[in-house]
């Protein structure tokens, strides 16, 4: 449910707002909730769209906004508005209450002990969004990148820049004596095209972000990025198209994660277990992978686009072993999820805005490094596929995916030969995992975002290159 109104000006959120949310909680608590939390966030974004030589599209937000949200029992109610006076709050809690049959009263006691001292993780962090490059200096670094892919590529009919910076001032304060509070930057650019030649088409593009540099697009090396997507569009507008089949295949690091992110890791996630839609639900302790495979999720690595300094339910991140040498650790598990599901929390309560309520999400999601060298893996096919790069793809609710190709190469004799493009690789996760026997030494990460029950949030991909012992590969 949302209430909106014409919000009051916030200017910070900081300790001084410590008694309002004390009587709120203890209000909720009074009601007779098992806990009550509040979700505050500030926000201030830019979007930047560059086509061919110009400027197409520029879409700035700025908000404030609160998420209340009630537990008793195994049952939540879950409110968001953007008033944050004590009135707004107030009725938002009432409305959050009124889900779960209860009632504000002023006659009973709370038991609420109040707040702890503010756990500040943003005081330390600056004027990141006044380090930022200005509107002028984006639409200036994205023109530049869009003209460099003009003079480095070919055949090109349509070039593509775009930009984005978000930045979140976020404030929890829940019940339990959770009062922590965070200031959050990210950045994004990307570079696409589309190269056509008579009936010839390709379509590639690149993305990368990170998590707090305000630095980032000033030290974007452009030319490194046009001429990567340039030599991929090139490479594949006259590619043969695969032949479909079953056999083996070498993914690539960095993006080549997002099919174990796709297709295992929201499986990994409590609300999957919630929702009965995990076939590892019962598999903690028992292999669901072959041994060569350590799958890791985390929050803490310096500049990923998922790293952060707390979740939005203000515990701090950690490490998180999912899977470890082919056998399932752990899930990963919010507040919600360890109430209802009994796997304890791992700081990855997460929601896109004030307007979702958290969820359990990933952050930083790889298969770890291998001993191999990429060459290795290679060699050890005598016919199969190299992807070379990952584009689009689905996957099931229980873990059936299908992704594409964007740029693949035979291989012939363990030695990679002509280019080919039209593959998609189609599988379970239940199945996939346990062939993936080889994993090499150069892990990478990608950013890239994440939709799910909590909205979209920020996350990595990644992986070394890995060897698939068998994969269907879709094609003509």
């Amino acid at each position: 449910m949302v209430v909106t109104a014409s919000p009051p000006r916030l200017q910070q959120l900081d300790a001084g707002l410590k008694p309002r949310l004390e009587t709120l909680l203890a209000a909720g608590q009074a009601a007779g909730a098992d806990l009550v939390e509040v979700f505050l966030e500030r926000i201030d974004h830019i979007g930047v769209l560059a086509e061919q030589d110009g400027i197409t599209s520029v879409s700035p937000a700025f908000g404030t906004g609160a998420g209340l949200r009630v537990f008793r029992g195994l049952r939540d109610g879950f409110v968001s508005t953007n008033d944050l006076s004590e009135a707004g709050l107030l009725a938002a809690l009432e409305q959050a209450l009124g889900m779960l049959g209860l009632e504000l009263s002023v006659q009973t006691a709370s038991g609420f002990e109040g707040l702890p001292a503010l756990r500040d993780h943003g005081s330390a962090k600056g004027d990141w969004l006044g380090r930022c490059p200005d509107l002028s200096e984006a639409t200036g670094q994205l023109l530049e990148g869009t003209r460099r892919l003009e003079q480095v590529g070919r055949h090109l009919q349509v070039r593509r820049g775009s930009y984005s910076r978000d930045w979140q001032e976020v404030l929890v304060a829940a019940s339990d004596g959770t009062f922590a509070r965070d200031v959050r930057l990210h950045q994004s650019l990307g570079l696409s095209v589309l190269a056509t030649d008579g009936e010839h088409r390709s379509s590639i593009g690149r993305r990368y972000g990170s998590s707090g540099r305000p630095d980032q697009l000033r030290h974007w090396d452009v030319e490194a990025s046009a001429r990567e997507v340039c030599e991929s569009a090139g490479t594949m507008l006259h590619a043969d198209y695969v032949e479909a089949g079953q056999m083996p295949a070498v993914l690539a690091n960095r993006f080549g994660g997002v099919i174990f992110h796709e297709a295992c890791g929201h499986l990994l996630e409590t609300t999957q277990v919630e929702r009965g839609t995990t076939p590892f639900a019962d598999k903690v302790g028992e292999a669901i992978a072959n041994p060569a495979v350590t799958a890791i999720d985390e929050g803490l690595s310096d500049g990923a686009f998922g790293s952060l300094s707390m979740d939005d339910e203000g515990m701090e991140p950690q490490r998180t072993v999912l899977i470890e040498n082919g056998v399932l650790q752990r899930f990963l598990s919010d507040r919600a999820g360890e109430l209802r599901t009994g796997h304890a929390r791992t700081g990855s309560g997460r929601r896109q805005s004030h307007n979702f309520a958290a969820a359990s999400r990933m952050r930083n999601t790889f298969i770890a490094a291998g001993p191999h060298s990429p060459e290795e893996l290679i060699a050890s096919v005598d016919r199969g596929l190299y992807c070379k790069s990952m584009g689009g793809g689905s996957v099931g609710p229980t873990g059936q995916f299908n992704f594409s190709v964007e740029e693949g190469y035979l291989i012939d004799n363990g030695q990679l030969s002509k280019p080919v493009k039209g593959a998609t690789l189609i599988g379970e996760a239940k199945e996939v995992m346990p062939r993936i026997s080889m994993c090499a030494n150069d892990l990478e990460l990608a950013a890239g975002f994440c939709g799910s029950v909590s909205g979209s949030v920020n996350v990595t991909v990644g992986q070394p290159h890995i060897k698939v012992d068998t994969i269907t590969v879709g094609g003509r």
